[in-house]
C-alpha cells in the first residue's frame, strides 16, 4: 500500500505541473502544522501558510495526505535538506513576506534525490521544475553550503539502484563459497518489513548486522546502508521480505565502478539449511 500511495502522488504532481497554481498575489491564511502531519514536525516553525506553494488550500483533504505520500522518499535520506525542500512547499513558513526555496537548494535536492525516483521508475515531477524558484538567495531558502550535524555522506559506501539479486534456496557448500570469492563484502542480517500504518519505515535492517566478509563496508554504518539499499529498491524488497515477519538472509555484494554497493546474491538462512553454517565456518580458511 505504501508503495501505491507513492506512486499516486507522484501521478498527482505531474498533474500539478500542467499549472502550477499558487499566485504570490493571492489572499492567505496561517494555521498551525497539524500533529498528524508528522512529514513537516520539527522543522523549526510552528504555522503553515495556505494555500501553500502547491495550491493546497484543504489541510484534511490535500495538506495532510499529499504530504505523507512524500514520506518513503524522505526516508531514503536521498538529501539532508530533502524535507526542508518540501515542507518549504507543502507547509510554507508564516511570515510577513512569502519564503520560497532558492533554485539552489532545489538543484540540490533533485541531483540527489531524482535517481531515487529514477529507480523507481519515475522522473523528478514537472511540478518541482528547479527554474521555478528564486535564483537570487537574498529572501529564499538556501542550500548548506558545508555539511553539518557530521553529515558524510559522500565519504560512505552508497547504495545502488539496481535489478533484484538472484536468491538461492537451499544452495550448495559450492554454490556458497564461489559466491563468497566473487563478491566483496558477505554479511548476515535479519530483513524485516512492518504491518503497521506508522511513520516508521515499512522496511527496515532488524539487530546487528554480522560480517562473514567486510570489504569496503563500515561497521558502524551498514545497518544504514542496508535500510536504505530497501527503501531506495522498493519492488525487490517488496518480493524479498512478507509483511509483519523477518527474514535472517546470507547477503554477498559488489562495489561498483561509481563506488555504490550493490547485492548481488541472497540466501535465505533457514534452521534445516546446514550449507550456510558450514559455509560460513570453512570461509576463514578457504582459499579461492
Amino acid at each position: 500500500m505504501a508503495l501505491l500511495a507513492f506512486l499516486n502522488a507522484l501521478t498527482s504532481l505531474a498533474l500539478l505541473a500542467q499549472c502550477w497554481a499558487f499566485d504570490l498575489g493571492q489572499s492567505t491564511r496561517c494555521v498551525p502544522i497539524p500533529n498528524k502531519m508528522s512529514v513537516c514536525q520539527d522543522v523549526g516553525y510552528s504555522e503553515m501558510r495556505l494555500p501553500n506553494f502547491l495550491g493546497h488550500s484543504s489541510l484534511e483533504s490535500e495538506v495532510v495526505p499529499r504530504s505523507e505520500d512524500w514520506r518513503p522518499l524522505l526516508q531514503t535520506g536521498c538529501h539532508p535538506q530533502a524535507k526542508a525542500f518540501l515542507c518549504s512547499l507543502i507547509a510554507p513558513v508564516c511570515l510577513d513576506t512569502f519564503i520560497q526555496p532558492c533554485r539552489s537548494l532545489c538543484v540540490a535536492v533533485r541531483d540527489s534525490c531524482a535517481p531515487v525516483l529514477a529507480c523507481q521508475g519515475h522522473v523528478w515531477p514537472e511540478a518541482l521544475d528547479c527554474d521555478r524558484f528564486p535564483a537570487h538567495e537574498d529572501m529564499c531558502l538556501t542550500s548548506l553550503t558545508k555539511p553539518t550535524g557530521g553529515y558524510l555522506l559522500k565519504d560512505l559506501p552508497q547504495p545502488a539502484c539496481q535489478d533484484c539479486p538472484a536468491v538461492h534456496e537451499l544452495p550448495s557448500l559450492k554454490t556458497l563459497l564461489d559466491s563468497f570469492c566473487l563478491g566483496d563484502f558477505v554479511v548476515k542480517a535479519k530483513l524485516t518489513r512492518r504491518r503497521l500504518l506508522t511513520g516508521e519505515p515499512e522496511f527496515d535492517v532488524d539487530g546487528r548486522v554480522e560480517f562473514i566478509q567486510q570489504g569496503p563496508l563500515m561497521p558502524y554504518d551498514t545497518n544504514s546502508l542496508l535500510q536504505q539499499w530497501l527503501l531506495i529498491n522498493l519492488r525487490c524488497s517488496h518480493t524479498l521480505v512478507r509483511p509483519g515477519r523477518a527474514q535472517l538472509y546470507l547477503l554477498t555484494g559488489k562495489v561498483q565502478s561509481n563506488g555504490n554497493v550493490a547485492l548481488k546474491q541472497l540466501f535465505p538462512w533457514h534452521k534445516k539449511d546446514v550449507n550456510i553454517a558450514v559455509a560460513t565456518r570453512k570461509w576463514k580458511h578457504h582459499i579461492c
